[in-house]
């Protein structure tokens, strides 16, 4: 497998596992409310019009089309840097993150703020609500970050 069809994958399946998640919590919660799994984290529906821990939430309709604009710009980028890397690892994280920037955006163009389920806390504390898009973003900057800790070895052509 090549590391541009390994970044299409990692984007195709990111956004697709992202998209449906949602579908099925929106389903699902909006019966039953907050669901308690383990002792510290519940599945829990939550809609975010802002970005990471609702920085800008509730500034309007103009914020929401502009962090839609952002999220497909960084997807657009994302995809560049996927399509020219010539490193597995590095293909895969951009892609993860191609996946969970459109999953997002995709989410404030139908319904005007992204959908969040995962609910993570304990003693005291408490983890912003969050989705598999968020998840799979922090994963793809950790791949990223990993294939830069094990140094720029480009594979071999095939």
């Amino acid at each position: 497998m090549t590391p541009r069809f390994a970044g299409g994958v990692a984007a195709f399946t990111a956004f697709g596992l992202d998209q449906l998640s949602k579908l099925w919590m929106l389903e699902w919660l909006v019966e039953r409310g907050s669901v308690v799994v383990l002792p510290f984290f519940n599945f829990s529906l939550g809609y975010n019009t802002g970005v990471s821990f609702s920085l800008f939430a509730g500034n309007g309709e103009g914020t929401r089309w502009a962090l839609t604009g952002i999220a497909i710009l960084a997807a657009i980028f994302f995809s560049v840097m996927a399509f020219k890397t010539r490193l597995w690892l590095e293909a895969v994280g951009y892609g993860l993150m191609v996946g969970g920037s459109l999953g997002n955006a995709l989410d404030r163009i139908r319904i005007g703020a992204v959908v969040d389920f995962l609910d993570i806390h304990g003693w005291g504390w408490h983890w912003p609500t969050f989705n598999l898009a968020d998840s799979f973003l922090f994963l793809g900057v950790a791949l990223l970050l990993l294939a830069s800790a094990k140094g720029r070895k480009p594979e071999p052509a095939r």
